[in-house]
């Protein structure tokens, strides 16, 4: 598509969240709506996303941008209209000690007052629902049957595909090389293919935010981080239902990917920066996850895997809101691992803030400006 020489509204950034906010912006009958996308839409962090989806948070304002979402998921099909491959077993978090039960039994009394059907498990009862799991250590578990997981292509796929028809333009190979303003006003977005007038930028480019947010003075406080994932061959006789099961002192995590089972952890070892390639040497460090939580996997071979980058913040809650110094500059990024499952719900948000609406949830707590003014913001269930 040839780049549009203006635009009500730029967008950067083509994974989920951009492509969920010009679904919504389009919807919601906003003209003239383009998405810039420096690569191929989805190619960034949502392409290598696990695909979890949950309402299990410690946080309030999470469980309610995690419910929201899980709505919408179980809704795809008809709006956008597109299948993504839905599996809701929902997430199983294993517990090791008696300060992880105490925390996630505060989590799931905030689960259950906001309507979500979490619930405590014994150690039994979680290994017959995660039958290749080793019980050795675990003290309890914490079960949330509302989540499970689905395919992030798709999710993209759909939005962008229902963004177009309702007129919004989407540009893939287009990188955002400037911003230029005049006083606290967006005149234009400059990029590799040419020049957009423009008076509104939606910033949704995940790890690629603190630089784009700086060219208009902004601060994002966001840091890529390498995550990888691996799949396992075919594992005969492996339950179709088993959950999306997390070790939570380990962050040794599983669900079910065709015959097999997508793997992967955090890396307490990686450094911060853009590093896109695979790497072996984490793998020591997942196989003495498996061999301590599910040893059985040892057995089994590993078939493909990829690299993708978190966008961390320094609380690892995302940045959401407007800025106070740029008119017309919006932000979306920083989700810290758990973006693509919030996608949904913050389009919605991002679709009422440039229409100065009240959004569905009050999502001031995540302003980028709370790091200098009320500090950290403490979500616990994250991996």
């Amino acid at each position: 598509m040839n780049l549009p020489t203006s635009a009500e509204v730029v967008i950067v950034g083509g994974g989920v969240m951009g492509t969920s906010i010009a679904f919504h912006l389009a919807e919601a009958g906003v003209r003239d709506v383009l998405l810039l996308e420096q690569n191929e839409l989805g190619s960034g962090s949502t392409s290598k996303a696990a695909g979890g989806i949950r309402a299990n948070f410690s946080d309030e304002l999470n469980i309610a941008l995690g419910a929201r979402s899980l709505e919408a998921f179980a809704r795809f099909g008809e709006r956008p209209g597109q299948e993504i491959d839905l599996h809701r077993v929902g997430y199983l978090f294993l517990l090791s000690t008696d300060e992880q039960v105490e925390l996630f039994e505060e989590s799931t009394r905030l689960q259950n007052a906001a309507g979500q059907p979490t619930r405590m498990l014994d150690v039994a009862e979680a290994v017959r629902i995660a039958p290749i799991l080793s019980p050795d250590g675990l003290v309890a578990a914490c079960f949330s049957p509302n989540d499970g997981h689905c395919t992030p292509e798709s999710v993209v796929l759909g939005y962008a595909t229902a963004a177009r028809k309702l007129g919004a333009k989407l540009v893939t190979g287009c990188e955002v090389t400037e911003i230029d303003a005049v006083g606290n006003e967006i005149r234009a977005v400059r990029t590799s293919r040419g020049t957009v007038a423009t008076s509104t930028v939606i910033c949704a480019a995940g790890a690629w935010s603190a630089p784009l947010a700086a060219m208009v003075g902004v601060d994002l406080p966001v840091t890529p981080l390498r995550r990888q994932i691996v799949v396992t061959e075919a594992i005969p006789g492996l339950p179709r239902e088993m959950p999306m099961t997390i070790d939570f002192s380990s962050t040794f995590y599983f669900h079910g990917e065709g015959p097999g089972l997508l793997v992967g952890m955090s890396d307490p070892e990686e450094e911060p920066g853009f590093h896109l390639a695979r790497s072996d040497a984490w793998l020591p460090r997942l196989t003495a996850a498996m061999e301590q939580r599910a040893p059985s996997l040892l057995d089994v071979g590993l078939a493909s895997g990829w690299a993708g980058l978190y966008e961390n913040t320094p609380d690892h809650n995302a940045l959401i809101g407007e800025s106070p110094t740029v008119s017309r500059f919006l932000y979306a990024t920083g989700f810290s691992g758990h973006g693509f499952l919030q996608g949904p719900a913050i389009g919605e948000i991002l679709r009422d803030l440039y229409l100065t609406r009240e959004p569905f949830v009050d999502i001031s707590p995540l302003d980028a400006d709370r790091f200098q003014t009320s500090g950290l913001r403490a979500e616990q269930n994250i991996v």
